[in-house]
Formats: structure tokens, sequence, C-alpha cells
């Protein structure tokens, strides 16, 4: 089997071709990785640490030639591959501190002499499943915490972001076996699966069922996240200008191809008729050839376009209005204007279910208990944003809310890599990722007695 790679600006464009590896590959790997981990992890907190301050520096020393692939290999605009790289390095750098971190404790034991340690080691080979949409932030924030810790990594990436994976770990100039990227599909993917120590997931909900069963099978520990449906809260004291201007970045920011999209909006009382003039507003404007360009980009393939213009044709068919967007426009790539229906009738897939594009529906809620029920109508809450000038109102959507992250006067899609990233429900599996959590979750915990050897 072959891996290939297209622009999605320009599908004549073949970015990478690679021949995968297969099952036998990906064991070989696996099996290069196993044998080259103690020594990796016996080298050390400042061995690691300076591996990892090393990828760093590369990553910023090729910024350019990065922002360019990501461009070309994604689809994603100049700037915010920019922005991706620049948090690519950021994630290596913070991680490169994490080795001189205490990996545990010591305890008084219950009776006598002696000490009661908690330690937390490395579980050996680190199994990464990356997607396509940040082809180099989230190979850096799971290898990253994996390798500070002291396993080694199989990162197999989406076959649309092959190069961006091959390039970053020839940046990282991490010693052979520590980090291998094996490229290829559904094959290799179920091979890293059987051939890991540890798995982490990030991806489509369909796969990353079949990844947790067949890892927890193994006994094997599992983290998925597994996309979201996202809403933003829009109340009638919020700033509807700056409202709208951060849904419209996170409705149509890389044609709404991030996890912590917007995909619901929800206007409560007389927000409502403002919010729709000045969304529909928003959202026009970047239907333009500027707009597709700076901020929205291609879509990443054919059928993902067709799968929402399919979806919007069908709303249309049952009474939703079409407010911005939804045009194919006349270009070369996977090009679609970011769109916003309202009287979308409840149970519709676009109400329903995450589309992965830059569309979003509109939704009226008489007061915040119709809103907050609206929004947790979902068992794919990751990020929902709430947009008010009153603390006290923040605070009780805060607490009312059951999406993992919530995002007050901010767009839904941002993240902060120190941070734990999550939803709830459906939406992952396991334990968060980033932050102290990654690390904990690529170690296993250990406890120690040691007592003192009494003479005879």
């Amino acid at each position: 089997m072959t891996v290939t790679s297209r622009n999605p600006a320009d599908p004549a464009d073949l970015v990478i071709s690679v021949p995968a590896p297969g099952a036998l590959g990906v064991a070989a790997a696996a099996a290069r990785a196993r044998e080259t981990q103690p020594g990796w992890a016996a080298a050390g907190a400042a061995a690691r640490s300076a591996a990892l301050t090393r990828a760093a520096d590369a990553v910023e020393a090729h910024a350019d030639e990065l922002t360019a692939l990501i461009v070309r290999e994604v689809g994603k605009p100049a700037a915010e591959a920019r922005g991706e790289v620049a948090r690519t390095a950021a994630i290596w750098r913070y991680y490169a501190q994490t080795p001189y971190a205490p990996t545990g404790a010591v305890h008084e034991p219950a009776a006598g002499r002696g000490l009661l340690l908690t330690r937390r080691r490395p579980y050996g080979v680190a199994g990464l499943i990356t997607p396509w949409n940040f082809p180099l932030a989230i190979p850096a924030w799971k290898a990253a915490p994996a390798l500070a810790a002291g396993n080694t990594v199989l990162l197999k990436p989406a076959p649309e972001a092959t190069a961006c994976a091959l390039r970053l770990a020839e940046l990282a100039g991490l010693p052979a076996g520590v980090l291998t990227v094996v490229p290829g599909g559904a094959e290799e993917g179920e091979a890293l699966v059987r051939a890991a120590d540890v798995v982490s997931f990030t991806g489509s909900t369909a796969v990353g069922r079949a990844v947790v069963h067949a890892a927890t099978e193994r006994g094997v520990p599992v983290q998925a996240e597994l996309g979201g449906l996202n809403s933003a809260l829009v109340l009638p004291d919020a700033d509807i200008e700056q409202a709208a201007a951060h849904l419209a970045a996170a409705i149509a920011g890389y044609a709404g191809q991030k996890c912590t999209a917007t995909s619901r909006v929800i206007a409560v009382g007389a927000a409502y008729g403002p919010l729709r003039e000045a969304l529909t507003k928003a959202l026009t404007a970047l239907a333009g050839p500027a707009g597709l360009e700076s901020v929205c980009g291609p879509l990443i393939s054919a059928a993902a376009r067709e799968r929402l213009t399919g979806a919007i044709a069908s709303a249309r068919a049952q009474g939703a209005t079409v407010l911005a967007g939804a045009a194919v426009p006349e270009r070369d790539g996977w090009y679609l204007e970011p769109a916003l229906l309202a009287d979308v009738p409840a149970g519709h897939p676009l109400r329903t279910e995450e589309f992965f594009g830059p569309v979003a529906v509109l939704l009226p809620a008489a007061d915040l208990d119709e809103a907050l029920a609206l929004a947790n109508d979902t068992r794919h809450s990751l990020a929902t944003s709430v947009h008010t000038r009153d603390l006290d109102t923040a605070l009780a959507a805060a607490d009312r809310l059951e999406a993992g992250m919530i995002r007050i006067n901010a767009p839904s899609s941002g993240v902060d890599f120190h941070l734990p990233f999550g939803g709830t429900g459906a939406a992952i599996h396991g334990d968060r990722e980033q932050g102290q959590a990654a690390l904990d979750f690529y170690t296993a915990g250990r406890t120690v007695t040691l007592l003192p050897a009494e003479a005879s």
C-alpha cells in the first residue's frame, strides 16, 4: 500500500507518496522502540530535557518551511499555520522542563522505621494515532510528554498529514528508535494498538471506539479524544459585535475543522435579533476570496465538502433558512463558504452531529435555563463559550454546563497547552491530555516500601 497526501487547495498537487510499512513493519518498529526505551529512560532528566529543547529549537529554526508545509498539506490558512508552528515549539519547550519535576513522594510508614515511596515510571512504548487538522501540534502534545517521561514513541499520523509528521520527526533529531513515524491507514493503526504499551488517539468517534476496545482487551492504558458538538451562548447583555466576531472565528476559522469549533449558536432572549444580524454580516464578510484564503481555507477533501453540502440541502428541504454562505465557490480546491442556518428542525443532523466544517445553526432560547438545556443536549460536549458582561451569569453557566472546557467571552476554539484538555461523555475516553495530566497518563504509579535490614 502507498500513502499519499494531496493539497486540498489544489488537489492536483501531490505533496507526498510513501510506502506503508504494513503490520509487519509496525511490529518491527515497535520492537526497535522497545529495545531502545530502557536506555532512553536511563539517560536521565538532563539528557531528555536537552533532547526536547533541541527539538523546540529545530522547529523554531525551520518555522517558515513548516508553515508552508502545513498550508500546502492540510490547507490551513497561513496565519493559523504560523501560530501552530510557534505552539509546537512551545510545547516541546514546556515538556523539556518536566523531566526535572518530582515523580513521586516520600511518606511515613504506619509503624516502625522505614520509608514509603510513591514513584511514576514510563510504560515503555507509547503508540500515538493523530489527526490531520493540527499536523504538528497534536503529535507534539502527545509525543513530548511521553518522551519526557521516558517512553519511546511510535507515531501514526493521518494519511493526509504524513509529510508534516515525517518532517517533524526528522527535525526533532532524536536517537534512532526513540521517535518513529509509521505512515499508513487502518492496518498500521491496528498493528500499533496491538504493539504499544500505552495508547493515545485523536480522531473520529467510530475509529476511536475501535481503538479503545482493542487496547482495553489487551489491558493497555488508552485515552481517546473523539471530537465535539460545541455551543456558544450569547446573553442579551453581551457585547454583540464582539461576540459575533468571536463566533465567526470559531465557526469559519480553518473551515471549522477543529474539534473545538462552534457549531451551535444559542441566542438568549433579546440577543437573538441583533446577534442574527451581526453574525450574518461577519460570516458573509468571510465568504469572499480574501476571507476564504486568510481565515477559512479549504476543506480537507471532496468527501468532506459533499457531506456538508448534503446536510445543508437536507436542512433547507425541511424548512431551514440559510442566513449566510453555504455556496461552493468556483475555484480549485475543496472550498465552501462559511454558513449560518436558522430554523433547523430539532433532530436534524446539523443540530446533533459533528460535521467538522464551517457550518453553524442559530437557535433561540427564552432564558438561560433553556440555553443551558440546549447546550447540554449532546453526548459530545468538548468546548462551550459563554458571552455576557455579568459575572454571576458567567459563573452560573460555568457551574451548570457539562462541557469539558468553558470559555467566557472568548471563542470556543482555542487551547492552553499547559492545562488539561478533554470533553465529557462520548467526546472522550480515559484521562485528559496536556500539562501534568499528560505526564500522569504516560506513566504508571508504583508504591515502594523500604525497611531497614535488621541485625541478626
